[in-house]
């Protein structure tokens, strides 16, 4: 985000009126656009349903701590009292600063707040009051969500996410008139950041179908197959759900057995091959390994159906199959990516049922198994919640992708929301291009059966943890799963966090390595060798907390990729001249990366 760039001190220009009065007069012209992008699928009778139970939800559930605190009148007292005497000390405390005497802030923002950077947000005494009473009333409604007694864990976390909404949402640093970087902006350019920014809200809530999709980085800059998603490699098989990459070697020599990859299909699989310098497929085919990855089909109603079963079947059995045919080997080492790691492990669990042996080793990156310690995803999932994304899901046959890439961003707003909505809608700025920021609007939709499956099998009942999980008649039990497992996850992974995947590492029946990655849910794995920015830590047995293993493990600099590998290799270490896509007995069908990325959400 932009950093300051005048001096707090600077006298404000006097803006030019005729140049403002006919930006503020486009500034009314593109709101109109703004406001008819979002009617129109109102007019056209395709709302996106969903809207009024959320907000219900949301007024529900701060309505239970709102009753604890107003039910008996002393409890309400108190909570003004401890708002009152904290506003009253900011208020001295400033009368103090207009009088030019020293004077202590009552309340500081955190060190990793981006927000208040610029100088006059602490020189300024009007916009200090309006950022330290700001933060004192966020501070207090917190401090109302934890004290509420007799709140559910289930209801104080959904109140605690809510608040943090709405508290980033109303920071003064959001508008024009209460943030003085704003101010300065709107003046010097006499209006036209507003103008800027209120044409690129209408085209994003065109977009967006009448809903905004926010503008994190400039997309004409990116084209998959071209900067993103470009290692060489040939589709070697399709069905209706996955297309199966195969990628060409880089060695002369390459590891007998081959690698498969699982990508979630939340998202689409290039995460993991975005530029040449963070491809981890890329680096993967340098160090000699035959590279497969799957490339899911972005779903549409004809994909209602498709369930769990058909994603193990159609997805990873598919691929399997084609695997062995393309190279003549049966056994294969795979990777799971956060769902795509959770698929990964329930066909493991299957397969042991059935004494099918084809995987030989799992590794996961960020994958959860055990939903015990979710994190803020599980304020989206209770039995009503599910119960309205049913309904939504089964009136077109899936779920917008949109949904899953706003709650993702609800996760960090302060980060990933934000920030964009003052940079871009206010300042007029186009964001800077960032390939990750793309990938993660390049959003894929989920099909009903599967995403139904998913959210109350894992999240809302924890089956797979709990040995209860049923596919096809069969129940898993990941104790019986006992090939070696690399399971990797993030410090900081507000997704699948670590103490989640902690937890989930001692389900499984086999060894198990677990690795800590700096960073969080992408950054943490995508730390490419040539360009490390974080560290990892490595330890011992999972065993007791995941703080007692961390006290215990060991540091290192650097990516956590090489350690990954030697890991891999001492398995299976055995070479075999390389294999080129396409020239066995599974012909190419096109090249990399394939038709099914490109199907537009």
């Amino acid at each position: 985000m932009d950093k300051p760039q005048a001096d707090a001190n600077e006298t404000l220009p006097v803006p030019n009126f005729d140049v403002l009065s006919q930006n503020m007069a486009k500034l009314v012209e593109e709101a109109g656009k703004a406001t008819a992008a979002y009617i129109r699928p109102f007019e056209q009778r395709e709302a996106k349903p969903g809207l009024a139970d959320q907000v219900a939800e949301a007024v529900s559930t701060l309505g239970r701590v709102a009753e604890f605190w107003l039910v008996e009148p002393q409890r309400t007292i108190e909570a003004q009292a401890r708002i009152g005497s904290k506003f009253l000390e900011l208020w001295t405390s400033t009368l103090k600063r207009a009088n030019g005497e020293a004077a202590e802030p009552i309340v500081e923002p955190a060190p990793k707040d981006g927000r208040f950077q610029d100088p006059e947000w602490a020189e300024n005494p009007i916009f200090d009051f309006l950022k330290q009473a700001y933060l004192i009333t966020t501070e207090w409604a917190e401090r109302l969500v934890d004290e509420a007694d007799g709140l559910d864990d289930h209801t104080r976390h959904k109140a605690a996410f809510y608040v943090r909404q709405i508290s980033s949402a109303l920071s003064p640093s959001n508008f024009v008139a209460t943030n003085p970087e704003l101010i300065r902006e709107t003046i010097k350019e006499n209006g036209a950041n507003l103008v800027r920014g209120m044409k690129m809200l209408a085209e994003d809530i065109e977009a967006g179908r009448g809903e905004l999709k926010l503008r994190q980085t400039d997309p004409s800059r990116f084209k998959v197959g071209v900067n993103l998603a470009n290692t060489p490699g040939k589709v070697v098989f399709r069905n209706e759900l996955i297309e199966l990459i195969q990628y060409s070697p880089s060695t002369e020599t390459v590891l007998k057995r081959p690698l498969l990859i699982v990508p979630p299909w939340i998202n689409k699989y290039y995460v993991l091959d975005l530029n040449p310098e963070k491809s981890f497929i890329r680096w993967a085919v340098s160090q000699g390994l035959t590279v497969f990855c799957m490339s899911w089909v972005n779903p549409d109603e004809r994909h209602a159906e498709k369930s769990f079963s058909h994603y193990m079947r159609e997805g990873i059995f598919a691929a399997l199959e084609a695997i062995e045919t393309a190279t003549g080997e049966r056994q294969v080492n795979t990777i799971g990516y956060c769902v795509g790691g959770t698929l990964l492990a329930v066909a493991l669990a299957y397969m042991a049922a059935q004494d099918d042996d084809r995987i030989a080793s799992a590794t996961f990156f960020t994958t959860q198994v055990d939903f015990t310690h979710a994190g803020d995803l599980k304020v989206f999932v209770d039995e009503a919640q599910i119960h309205a994304t049913e309904v939504t899901m089964k009136m077109r046959g899936y779920l917008e992708g949109s949904r899953m890439a706003n709650a993702f961003n609800m996760l960090r707003p302060n980060d990933l929301i934000w920030p964009y909505v003052v940079n871009v809608y206010l300042k007029g700025h186009s964001p800077f291009p960032f390939d990750l920021l793309y990938w993660n609007s390049d959003s894929t939709r989920m099909p009903a059966a599967n995403h139904a499956f998913y959210l109350r099998n894992c999240y809302l009942e924890n089956k797979l943890a709990r040995g209860e999980m049923e596919i096809d008649g069969v129940i898993l039990d990941l104790g019986k799963v006992t090939i070696p497992v690399f399971n990797l996850a993030a410090r900081e992974d507000h997704i699948a966090p670590a103490r989640s995947v902690f937890l989930g590492s001692k389900l499984f029946g086999g060894p198990v390595e677990y690795v800590l990655a700096g960073s969080g849910h992408i950054a943490g794995v995508v730390n490419p060798v040539s360009r490390p920015k974080y560290q990892f830590w490595t330890g011992g047995k999972v065993a007791g907390e995941l703080e007692d293993w961390i006290a215990d493990a060991t540091e290192h600099p650097g990516t956590w990729w090489p350690y990954w590998f030697e890991w891999i290799e001492k398995q299976a270490p055995e070479r075999v001249a390389a294999r080129e896509p396409g020239a066995g007995p599974l012909p190419a069908l096109c090249d990399a990366p394939g038709t099914y990325v490109m199907i537009p959400s």
